[in-house]
């Protein structure tokens, strides 16, 4: 295998399997739990909002070395967002994105996350998760 693409491939694969990782082991892989959390009003599960506090807090760590960096570990500049990357289409994406967790009880990571523990259970999910992203680019990114 080239340098390249261990060097292109590998740290994402490696982030990818530590989030799922953490997500299993923080129990986010179990929809009921998630559902528990969006339940304000109802038999509240605080968990998700300890499993989202300990990442806030590693990448409140994290952003304080970015100044001090000339560019990101694998890549040549480093990505990040401004306010003009507020589109209507982001905002309703975000919009269908919380309704869609609030039904399913899963978001992206933890749904690939439990396609390695329950695939029968997952599967529904992944399979509809690729079918948006596949219409989406048939309907937005024709051309």
């Amino acid at each position: 295998m080239s340098e390249g693409l261990i060097k292109t491939h590998l740290p994402p694969l490696a982030s990818g399997l530590l989030f799922g990782a953490g997500l299993a082991l923080g129990g986010m892989t179990d929809p009921a739990r998630v559902r528990g959390f969006l339940d304000l009003f109802g038999d509240w599960d605080p968990t998700l909002a300890f499993v989202m506090g300990g990442a806030v807090i590693v990448m409140a760590i994290a952003w304080r070395f970015v100044p001090r960096m000339a560019h990101p570990l694998f890549s040549e500049k480093f990505a990040l967002p401004d306010r003009n990357d507020l589109t209507p289409q982001l905002i309703g994406g975000a919009v269908l994105f919380g309704i869609g967790w609030g039904i399913a009880g899963l978001c992206p990571g933890p749904g690939f996350a439990v396609l390695g523990i329950a695939p029968k259970e997952a599967l529904v999910f992944v399979a509809c998760l690729l079918g948006g992203m596949l219409l989406h680019r048939l309907v937005f990114e024709r051309g």
